[in-house]
């Protein structure tokens, strides 16, 4: 039986999801915003060198 028949995507994805959602509840003020960051570092294309990078993108 091959190791691919057996893969599902929800697993990953409820592991990502339950991440995100324990990393939300450790941020306590500007919760919101500092979430927004995590994002854009996760999305960004390269490395990020200064912060203000993410928004002139």
């Amino acid at each position: 039986m091959s190791l691919l028949y057996n893969y599902s995507p929800v697993e990953p994805l409820s592991a990502w999801s339950r991440f995100r959602t324990e990393l939300y509840a450790c941020l306590t003020a500007r919760a919101d915003a500092l979430f927004d960051l995590c994002d854009a570092l996760t999305c960004a294309p390269g490395p990020v060198r200064h912060l203000a990078q993410l928004s002139s993108a």
